[in-house]
């Protein structure tokens, strides 16, 4: 799909496409959304307001498609030629007229159900990237695609991970003049992190950077990162930290900087979560939780800075990094910005790599700030929790995770999507290594919820989900609203004086960008967490979000929402639309306790086993979000045979549920179902008690 772009590369003002005959609207010109980010700078700013703060209350649907897959939907969509490229949970890609909703195409790479046991936050993906007429996919299985962007055939694959180890990819890669560059997940498992770039043309490997070292004993890798691995790196490392492979995956931010020539990716926590098994307990461990700059033509390193040095709290630096221009001091200076984990917002000179500033941006109590002169977080000795446990916040689910923030360019402001949540950490001094499986060395105990509704009621009352506003030059809020929901969606700002977003609840909502206020929001029917985008096609400006709860912690978050949940979807709104999203039709399965009874030993080893094992997929204290099935609820959870059959013989690998049988004994599985059946009997006490809900 050739196409003639007109770039303005400063202020965040969006790429103007015009397209030729073999668009889908070859007559109308179009402001499209041609990259993950919008444009290369990623500031998720559209310059269209033809939909602004006045009018906003017209918006309506336009058009929507359901995809075939009820599981996270994390997808920003790219928008060019007329066509939306869209990619789905499970690695599949739709191909969709941008103006009308009509598919064009689909492809579905096939993912074996086993993966998704690899992947450690759901079958998500982020989106695909578009150029020279090609569509490139980064698959769950680690197979890099090159679609036909008319047809939707592959023309090249690659396969970008070593398949016998536990990697997985769920970001979105990036295309550099003639490079598509991608990195990979699955640092709790066991693996060793890296970013690659191959040819655009015929998936032939280019470069690779890996960023953490690799055993010292063995032979160089051969690599990009060979030399500062060596001098900068390596000295930083201690103990046999690559028997656990390390950590320090690139599984989201990978942003190029077309003003500078730099690639700029965000790196990860460590493997496993805890630095005294990891490293014991010293060195800095370069790259973890750090921003390195490469040459995109090479891969050669540039600069780095490391946000928490000595990561032990999944920590991880992948979150979205936006570039701009900010006036600081009297003087424009070209900086990236980046809201990770650790609840920190830093502004970075991209050309030097040196700290300008940090402030936190949520509630903070492992640090008490950023020094400027060093760099380095000024920590809570307790948080490194040796000695006893520690209560951190933010947490392992971070003050700010990969939902997309925005930057309007005109105000300087930037929105982002926050959380306050609190979490035990504490050493394990039980902890074995088990390849294959989640690895943290973090005590399974302290993560274990209590079974009283009420006790869990209150231990978590102090849990939100937030929208912020914040000035990254005065390094300051101004302004935040609360949602009734923990997990929410990315985030795009419109020079409408618009902020769009969803909500974990399924509202889509615009509000005025000036001071938070709700101007306008549609009921999607499902959570929303991926980010919006905009484009204009014949004059028309759409807004377009993809909808589907899930990803990491929409299964694992132990809230139970009893709703039946559509399967994924994609909703274009334009002014007056008036499109109507089908009917939701379904129920909720019965909870289901078996009528055995079971030993207080029993429950209390399953309540463990549990924790280690299960509620990353199935929700904290068995209380499903609805995304993975509740095992409160299963119909095998009654009989002996039938639930060993799933849980530890794999009956039901082909969607998803591998089978224990490396982790688990026949016991230890029956211990598990002991534990759920409490939690089933509880449920149900609770549910006898409240009076009946009609469903909407």
């Amino acid at each position: 799909m050739p196409i003639s772009r007109v770039r303005t590369l400063s202020g965040g003002v969006a790429l103007l496409s015009l397209w030729l005959a073999t668009s889908a609207h070859a007559d109308q010109p179009s402001v499209d959304w041609p990259v993950h980010g919008g444009t290369d700078l990623e500031q998720r700013f559209s310059p269209i307001k033809q939909i602004n703060a006045d009018n906003v209350g017209k918006l309506g649907l336009a058009w929507s498609v359901e995809f075939d897959s009820n599981r996270g939907q994390e997808a920003t969509p790219i928008v060019t030629g007329g066509v939306m490229y869209v990619s789905t949970a499970w690695s599949r890609v739709y191909a969709i007229d941008a103006v009308t909703g009509r598919e064009l195409w689909r492809y579905d790479p096939k993912i074996a159900g086993k993966v998704g046991f690899d992947a450690c936050c759901d079958v998500v993906t982020r989106g695909v990237a578009v150029a020279n007429g090609r569509v490139f996919l980064a698959a769950l299985d680690g197979r890099l695609i090159a679609l036909d962007a008319k047809t939707g055939k592959p023309a090249w694959s690659a396969q970008t991970t070593d398949p016998a180890k536990p990697y997985t990819i769920t970001g979105a890669p990036r295309v550099v003049k003639d490079k598509v560059i991608i990195g990979n997940a699955g640092a709790e498992y066991g693996v060793r992190g890296y970013v690659t770039a191959y040819s655009i043309a015929t998936g032939k490997q280019l470069w690779r950077f890996y960023t953490v070292p690799g055993d010292p004993k063995a032979p160089p890798d051969g690599a990009a990162s060979d030399a500062i691995l060596k001098k900068a790196a390596l000295s930083t490392w201690n103990g046999r930290w690559y028997d656990y492979g390390g950590g320090g995956t690139v599984w989201d931010a990978i942003v190029y900087d077309p003003e500078l020539d730099q690639l700029y990716i965000g790196v990860g926590n460590g493997s496993p979560w805890n630095h005294k098994v990891r490293s014991e307990g010293k060195g800095d461990n370069l790259f973890l939780s750090s921003v390195v700059a490469l040459d995109p033509n090479t891969g050669a390193y540039k600069w780095h800075y490391q946000q928490t040095p000595a990561e032990s709290w999944d920590f991880t630096a992948t979150q979205p990094i936006i570039l701009a221009t900010l006036k600081l001091e009297g003087r424009d200076r070209k900086v990236l910005m980046q809201a990770p984990k650790n609840g920190f917002f830093y502004v970075i000179d991209r050309v030097s790599g040196k700290l300008v500033s940090a402030r936190n941006y949520v509630s903070v109590n492992w640090a008490s700030g950023i020094d400027l002169t060093t760099g380095r977080p000024i920590e809570n000795p307790a948080a490194r929790y040796d000695e006893k446990p520690f209560a951190m916040y933010p947490s392992a689910l971070g003050g700010h995770s990969w939902h997309p923030m925005a930057f309007d360019p005109r105000t300087q402001i930037v929105y982002l999507p926050t959380y306050q949540f609190v979490m035990m950490y504490g050493n394990d001094p039980m902890f074995t290594f088990r390849p294959g499986t989640w690895n943290t060395a973090i005590s399974s105990e302290l993560q274990t919820p209590p079974d009283d509704p009420l006790e869990l009621k209150n231990a978590t009352s102090s849990f939100q989900g937030r929208l912020v506003a914040w000035d990254p030059v005065a390094q300051k809020e101004v302004w935040s609203i609360a949602h009734d929901s923990l997990q929410n969606g990315g985030v795009l700002a419109t020079a409408g004086n618009l902020v769009f977003q969803g909500t974990g609840a399924g509202r889509f909502e615009a509000r005025r960008a000036n001071d938070g206020q709700l101007l306008w929001n549609f009921q999607a029917q499902d959570g929303i967490i991926a980010g919006p985008v905009s484009y204009e096609i014949g004059g028309t400006q759409y807004v377009a979000v993809v909808a589907g709860y899930g990803g990491g912690f929409g299964i694992g978050e132990g809230a139970e929402k009893p709703t039946f949940r559509p399967n994924g979807r994609v909703l274009a709104f334009r002014l007056e639309g008036q499109a109507q999203l089908p009917k939701v039709e379904g129920g909720i399965a019965p909870l289901n306790p078996p009528t055995e009874r079971f030993t207080d030993t029993q429950v209390n080893s399953g309540r463990l086993l549990y924790t280690q094992n299960c509620y990353r997929c199935h929700g904290a204290g068995a209380q499903s979000a609805g995304v993975l099935p509740d095992l409160r609820r299963s119909g095998a959870l009654a009989s002996r045979d039938a639930w060993r059959a799933i849980v530890r013989d794999g009956a039901l690998e082909s969607r998803g549920m591998i089978g224990f049988s490396r982790w688990l004994s026949p016991e230890q599985v029956e211990d598990i179902r002991s534990y759920i059946a409490l939690k089933a009997k509880i449920a149900a006490s609770v549910s006898a008690q409240q009076p009946t809900a009609t469903q909407p």
